[in-house]
């Protein structure tokens, strides 16, 4: 038995079978055609944000949008991540501008609310 004479999916299209066994068929993806992945992701979160009444308040993307994160600890690796951005032809942002201290934000609170472990009583 060849593969063709079971698979179903033949030059992309649902068949008239396959259609009528189907309620409510939507195809969608993202205007740029570049991640339909993240597409889906800010899909599904805007429709759990409605009940079909309302509008979702939503953005459309996220500050990092349909881009992808890298997270050097260290400069070593900072330069790393360089060197294989230029041999893959990569173009990345340096949101931190090199910058790989972490910090408190302005007004946290430096000190721990929970009060330290004294011991087990003797």
């Amino acid at each position: 038995m060849r593969a063709r004479e079971f698979v179903s999916e033949q030059k992309g299209k649902i068949t008239q079978r396959q259609q009528f066994g189907t309620v409510g068929l939507h195809l969608f993806g993202d205007a740029s055609r570049m991640n339909s992945s993240y597409t889906l992701n800010r899909l599904m979160m805007a429709l759990a944000a409605t009940d079909g009444t309302n509008d979702p308040e939503i953005d459309e993307e996220s500050w990092i949008g349909k881009m992808k994160s890298a997270h050097p600890y260290t400069r070593q690796e900072a330069e790393m991540l360089k060197r294989a951005y230029r041999a893959v032809g990569a173009n990345y942002t340096d949101l931190n501008h090199g910058d790989l201290e972490s910090q408190e934000p302005p007004g946290g609170n430096p000190t721990s609310v929970v009060k330290p472990f004294k011991g087990y009583p003797r």
